[in-house]
């Protein structure tokens, strides 16, 4: 642990200065696969790409974010290679997952993404690399369980037709994991007082373990017709600039944050509606069975510090 903390204050001087040519240290090794100081420093100028509130937290902070991020990358890596070895993808469908990547960030395209990167130092070919896996482990989560989906389509047609009026959350979300049920007050209250200190998205960051977390838990604007009935009923007891308790689900414990609300008329395009409302819950489901997944090969994966 004291050599780790070294290591952290190592670190913490790297990225305060953008040193690449300090000494590249050891910090992980996670099965065979090292993980080093730079590596950490890489995955923090990315993660800052994703999110800028990252730029207003401490240095020890983004440190663990950065930390917590890629062991999982290493996680996932170290679980794909049972089925695909190479770890490969075509080139024409990662460069346009690659194309979208680099708008959702705020880039005009891919080549203005990539000029970006090489000026500020940012190793593309490690976005590439993160960016595959995060494409395969999402590909092995569908094949593995997409059979266990459960989404009453005639409900969501019945609620559809039903309204003129849909409403439509704004919100962000908070997943976390314990190891036992005990322990949801003690977090609770750590995460609560986080909010109240740097606010949720800061917060996300940090305590959540969604894949959602790197954006500030940002889930964008969701139509109540792509909720479970119990989870609308929290919401509308909630209030705008609010947040839930948690709400217990499988693998974990949710905490929804409303951002804000509005109310908008049906699609005229049926179809449309129901299927966007399908796919939102489709997709739900598919990052909770990826969040059971990820924690119980962990399990099994041998980590040592130095």
């Amino acid at each position: 642990m004291k050599n780790l903390i070294i290591c952290f204050i190592f670190l913490i001087y790297l990225i305060s200065n953008y040193a690449y040519s300090l000494e590249n240290k050891i910090l992980f090794k996670i099965n065979n696969k090292i993980i080093t100081s730079i590596d950490i420093y890489d995955e923090a100028q990315i993660l800052k790409l994703l999110n800028k509130n990252i730029n207003e937290l401490e240095n020890i902070e983004i440190i663990k974010i950065a930390s917590k991020s890629k062991k999982n990358q290493i996680f996932k890596e170290i679980e794909l290679v049972k089925y695909n070895n190479n770890l490969n993808i075509s080139e024409e469908q990662l460069n346009a997952y690659l194309n979208n990547y680099s708008k959702k960030i705020g880039f005009k395209d891919l080549n203005e993404f990539k000029k970006y990167c090489k000026k500020e130092s940012i190793n593309f070919a490690t976005i590439k690399k993160k960016i595959t896996i995060e494409i395969l482990w999402n590909r092995l989560i569908y094949e593995k369980f997409s059979k266990n989906v459960k989404v009453n389509k005639k409900n969501i047609r019945d609620e559809i037709l039903n309204k003129e009026l849909i409403n439509e959350y704004l919100l962000l979300e908070i997943i976390f994991n314990i190891d036992n049920k005990k322990n949801v007050d003690i977090i609770f209250n750590e995460i609560k007082k986080s909010i109240e200190d740097k606010g949720f998205e800061k917060t996300a960051l940090t305590y959540s373990v969604a894949s959602t977390s790197q954006s500030g838990g940002n889930l964008g604007w969701i139509k109540e017709t792509a909720l479970s009935p119990s989870i609308k009923e929290i919401l509308k007891k909630t209030g705008i600039k609010n947040f839930t308790n948690p709400i217990q689900i499988p693998g974990g414990f949710l905490i929804f944050f409303i951002e804000d609300f509005k109310q908008t008329k049906i699609n005229l395009n049926l179809d449309n509606e129901i299927e966007n409302a399908i796919r939102i819950q489709t997709n739900k489901q598919l990052n909770q069975f990826s969040n059971i997944y990820l924690s119980r090969i962990k399990k099994d994966i041998k980590i040592n510090e130095f």
